[in-house]
């Protein structure tokens, strides 16, 4: 799967069980972190986790290496790392807070709603 294939899936997967203001920034160029961000929200500690749960457990269906985890317990920023996409599962408060798409704010935007009709 190419980088463009993992962002779809870790989408898809936040989906599923409702994240809320999904969006995707192309990274490419402006971090060597990762190409994609992914950026979401639930409205409560156990939505958080199941986002993140369902990101981490699609991926495992489809060979792809989950790098690292963090944030899980404490579910107010739970970060996914999948290698060339970094998914970012926050807390609504804590989302307003970090504020990351203004962070990045001149990183490009992918359409998730295209992404997930595709």
């Amino acid at each position: 799967m190419n980088e463009k294939d993992i962002l779809k899936l870790a989408a898809a997967a936040a989906d599923d069980k409702r994240a809320e203001d999904m969006v995707a920034l192309r990274m490419k160029g402006l971090s060597l972190i990762a190409d994609y961000f992914l950026i979401c929200h639930g409205n409560s500690d156990k939505q958080v986790q199941a986002i993140a749960r369902e990101i981490k457990d699609k991926a495992d269906e489809h060979g792809i290496q989950v790098k690292k985890m963090e944030g899980f317990d404490e579910a107010r920023w739970i970060l996914v790392d999948l290698g060339d996409v970094i998914a970012h599962v926050f807390h609504r408060d804590e989302r307003l807070y970090y504020n990351l798409e203004k962070l990045w704010g001149d990183a490009p935007s992918e359409d998730v709603a295209k992404l997930l009709e595709a």
